[in-house]
């Protein structure tokens, strides 16, 4: 499949899509001001030690306390001696841990014990000895071949373990033998470095957003990497002479006058990945609700009546979502539970088709996930796994007037609020007039519509009320001034 890498560099953010077929499927942004951490390995002091949970919290210099599972402790999950949190770590102890999951809303990083370093066709596992192969080369014998050969290529007294990651497939023994002393250098470098490092700070940083695509996505199906930086495609292009040899030629310095991702309609699908509505070409249209523990993704029929029947027009809108949810979720980087609201099909050969190309499109992610069937709800719950903010985390806030639930309260609402806080007032305060400030419309619905409803207070309670509009009053917002 034809794949092209955009790379916009400012000063502030680099931004990264990922575009198969001229239609963007991925966008990663890294920001100077909050770097990805994921891959980094710091010298951590243990601040916490929770038994109940068997976990741990782990000071490391940032401004949450990351996290630490009894799963990610490699002296716990020594099968010849496995051992609880308590007995492996107490309060003040140094340790050497790396970044495996970024922090998420008020969820501190995970960290673990079992440090591993990527390079472009090996992974680096310096405290283990066992050679594995990346679980996305499905053929056993193909997986054979690939240990087999790594184990010729490393030397009989070989320290430290490796994976075998998916583009070694198309390596040479030269190319490998590069990888694995690339490895061995950095891991001597973390070790001279550790051993001078203060606690609760950086001793390895991993390579920059641009860098990371080349070392981890860039493969034979990519056509071409355009930068629109001379600085960073210069970069890139030391890095890939040294280490990515194969992707030299694939390189190109981006010089058009249009920005780069105007130029390939990056920016107006940023927009729609920011929308709750996404329209389908057919007509239908997909909701997404992304909530702190799950997303839950509507399908509707929308405007689309070109079935020869109901059920016809319902099955090639559901197969049509199904394209495009899989695609959403890469674009948006959604990730934790996922449920998907199908429009009902009455037939079990439809629903089999639906969750088939469901499974055939997410395939295509680099993200784990897992796919359910159809539920007695007529539901399909999947699982994406998380290990960055999603894009809308990392590009929006909560609406300071409603506070992320996405709706205000009605003018109306607001006006009755009012008056039962002016009654809680004048029976808690003496004042000789009250003073009521909120948004103008509010404000002139009170002075309108409600005006009866103001009066009849304002008799009952014998003081004077006052109305005052403020233009940066949100509609849900109001102040009572005592005068």
């Amino acid at each position: 499949m034809s794949e092209e890498i955009l790379i916009n560099v400012t000063p502030q953010e680099t931004r990264v899509a990922i575009m198969e077929q001229g239609v963007v499927q991925e966008l990663h942004i890294e920001r100077n001001a909050s770097l990805g951490l994921v891959g980094n390995i710091y010298k951590g002091e243990v601040c916490r030690v929770l038994p109940g949970m068997q976990s741990a919290f782990v000071e490391i210099g940032l401004q949450r306390a990351a996290f630490l599972h009894v799963a990610d402790v490699l002296e716990c999950t020594n099968a010849d001696q496995e051992k609880t949190i308590q007995e492996v770590l107490h309060e003040g102890q140094p340790l050497i841990v790396q970044v495996i999951k970024e922090p998420i809303g008020t969820k501190g990083a995970r960290l673990t014990t079992q440090i591993s370093i990527a390079g472009r066709f090996l992974v680096y596992l310096p405290q283990q000895q066992h050679i594995g192969v990346s679980q996305r080369i499905g053929d056993e014998a193909e997986r054979e071949l690939l240990r087999e050969r790594l184990i010729r290529l490393l030397p009989a007294d070989r320290s430290g373990g490796y994976i075998i990651r998916t583009m070694s497939e198309t390596a040479t023994d030269e190319e490998l033998l590069a990888d694995i002393a690339y490895l061995q250098k950095v891991w001597s470098n973390i070790q001279a470095a550790s051993k001078n490092a203060a606690n609760r700070s950086l001793v390895f940083q991993d390579l920059n957003l641009p860098m990371r695509i080349l070392r981890d996505i860039v493969n034979e199906d990519t056509d071409r990497i355009l930068v629109d930086s001379r600085e960073t495609y210069q970069k890139l292009l030391d890095f890939a002479e040294l280490y990515a040899q194969g992707a030299v030629r694939q390189l190109e310095h981006y010089q058009g006058e249009r920005p780069l991702f105007d130029m390939y309609n990056v920016e107006n699908e940023i927009k729609k990945a920011m929308a709750r509505k996404v329209e389908m070409k057919s007509g239908g249209y997909l909701i997404f609700d992304q909530t702190e523990a799950l997303t839950t993704v509507d399908v509707n029929t929308g405007s689309f009546v070109n079935g020869k029947s109901l059920s016809d027009t319902i099955f090639k809108t559901n197969l049509e979502a199904a394209q495009c949810i899989a695609r959403q979720l890469r674009l948006r980087n959604l990730g934790g539970i996922i449920i998907i609201d199908f429009i009902d099909m009455d037939e079990d050969e439809q629903r089999a088709a639906v969750l088939e190309e469901l499974n055939r499109m997410v395939s295509k992610d680099r993200a784990r996930i897992w796919v359910s069937g159809f539920s007695v709800l007529g539901l399909v719950e999947m699982t994406r796994k998380r290990t960055r903010e999603s894009l809308a985390h990392i590009l929006c806030e909560s609406c300071p007037s409603c506070q992320g639930r996405g709706e205000l309260k009605t003018a109306q609402t607001v006006c009755y609020e009012i008056l039962r806080e002016l009654l809680r007032h004048a029976r808690q305060f003496s004042a000789r007039e009250f003073r009521v400030i909120a948004s103008a419309k509010v404000i002139d619905l009170l002075m309108d519509e409600e005006s009866q409803s103001l009066a009849n207070l304002t008799d009952f309670i014998g003081k004077p009320v006052s109305l005052h509009a403020e233009q940066q009053y949100s509609q849900e917002s109001f102040d009572i001034v005592l005068m």
